[in-house]
């Protein structure tokens, strides 16, 4: 009965069926594989155990396959590492000898040729911040702004340009290749900059997984609307955002990506560190509590565990929190009035009008649950969008529909056969709606479907209707 969904990270702390199998017990409904660590063979292994404990819990899970994305480097130094001190001069440039606390080589000369005057380069993490002061195609000279250690292949970050580099590295394509065959449900895609960047995945993927972009970047930000209408879904990086752009910046996108995404009716994942004292720590801290929570109140999908789940001591306490957090938001009073707050009138197709039909009925009659038919997955969050007060029951005979649903908010998933008349469609919600929980025979819900059946894009029929079967062959035409 949690709407707010739960992205759970794998690795090394919770890689065996038992941990795996008590994560998604604990709460989480979407298992995030990081291809930036592990090898194929591991990741295939993860694979094959989420989708043994779906089996074995009759549940539909969503798997989540994230991109490493390009990473850029400094080279080496011939100490190993080198102090900077503010107000020094520092030079970048592409000559492969070892550094010294005079420069290094930076091997992106993609950089260079983008590089102005005045920009700043980042690096481990934005904890040395250095100025441009003059630059050329292979080297740049820099004014040290925040000193400290850099050592050996520090990330890079360019947070004031758009770089010339595709978003899919050699690697990447090797390993969208890989999981798409594996049977991934989402992709998630690093290092997006522009449209441009989401298309080529897309290409890639050729509709064996969704399309998640990834927002890190200043220019990601700049570019939302394009790259979301190229989207299946977005999330918010949060971690290298606070890199790229003053930490004070990153709360107001947050709130203002998750309405733009509820708007076009596409899930939104918020991310990193919501509750990273939970790695050492099997209690949060107050601050944390109060970050998951304001991503729940604002309206995201979904929220994410990194580290805490892949490689903290308590990756199943931190679900639980999680979880905890998401229930009590969700029963606050104040929760539905900010959830209806944000809503837009959006009335531009007969499914937007059904499905905020759908909504204002269970707002006024003791309906139980909305039960929708889908075939690609559009009904429902079409549905999700309008932010039900009661639960989504998303039926579909595609089972990658199902699990690609996972990650939207409120949205519970079953795979039914294919129907092909109305009654029929209405008796199958009801039964899966008491089957599950939410509605007992005496009670409501609400049907919507497309006739002809099986056909996308035909969401033309609201029904309530009784979940006791005797009334539904009574009543219902054929």
């Amino acid at each position: 009965m949690r709407n707010v969904k739960i992205v759970a990270t794998l690795g090394p702390a919770s890689s065996t069926y038992e941990v795996i199998r008590e994560l998604h017990e604990a709460g989480a409904d979407v298992f995030r594989l990081n291809m930036s660590h592990g090898t194929h063979e591991d990741i295939a292994a993860r694979h094959a155990i989420i989708r043994q404990v779906e089996r074995d819990l009759d549940s539909t899970i969503a798997i989540l396959a994230d991109l490493q994305g390009p990473k850029l480097r400094v080279g080496t130094f011939a100490n190993g590492s080198e102090e900077l001190e503010e107000g020094a001069s520092f030079r970048l440039d592409t000559d492969d000898a070892p550094g010294d606390a005079n420069r290094v080589q930076l091997p992106h000369p993609e950089i260079f040729q983008v590089l102005e005057p005045g920009a700043s380069l980042l690096v481990n993490d934005g904890k040395i911040r250095l100025k441009v002061e003059q630059c050329g195609a292979d080297f740049a000279d820099c004014t040290v702004t925040v000193g400290g250690t850099i050592s050996n292949r520090k990330g890079v970050n360019v947070p004031d340009v758009v770089l010339p580099v595709a978003a899919l590295s050699d690697k990447d394509r090797k390993d969208l290749e890989f999981v798409c065959e594996l049977g991934v449900d989402w992709l998630a895609l690093s290092f997006v900059q522009r449209a441009e960047d989401v298309t080529e995945a897309r290409d890639l993927a050729r509709g064996r997984a969704a399309i998640l972009s990834k927002i890190e970047k200043p220019a990601a930000v700049k570019a939302f609307n394009s790259i979301l209408e190229v989207s299946d879904g977005i999330m918010v990086a949060r971690g290298d955002l606070g890199v790229e752009l003053p930490v004070q910046n990153v709360p107001p996108i947050q709130k203002r990506l998750t309405r733009i995404c509820r708007a076009a009716a596409k899930p939104v994942i918020v991310a990193t560190q919501m509750l990273e004292s939970m790695i050492e720590s099997p209690m949060p801290t107050r601050a944390e509590v109060s970050d998951v929570a304001t991503a729940i109140y604002e309206g995201s999908d979904a929220i994410m565990l990194s580290a805490e789940s892949a490689a903290g001591q308590y990756p199943i306490e931190a679900v639980t929190t999680m979880d905890n957090v998401a229930r009590e938001v969700e029963n606050d009073p104040n929760y539905r009035q900010i959830i209806n707050a944000q809503r837009g009138a959006v009335r531009e197709s007969v499914a937007d009008a059904i499905v905020a039909a759908a909504r204002e009925i269970t707002e006024t009659t003791d309906i139980k649950a909305i039960c929708c038919y889908t075939q690609t997955g559009t009904t429902a969050l079409l549905i999700a969008r309008e932010r039900p007060p009661v639960p989504i029951l998303a039926l579909s005979s595609q089972q990658v529909t199902a699990r690609r649903l996972a990650l939207s908010w409120g949205t519970n998933c079953v795979v039914t056969a294919e129907l092909d008349r109305f009654k029929s469609a209405v008796v199958n919600a009801a039964r899966a709606a008491r089957k599950l929980g939410y509605a007992g025979p005496e009670d409501q819900i609400v049907v919507t479907a497309g006739v002809p059946f099986n056909t996308t894009g035909t969401t033309n029929i609201l029904r309530v209707a009784p979940c006791d079967e005797r009334l539904i062959f009574n009543t219902d035409p054929e």
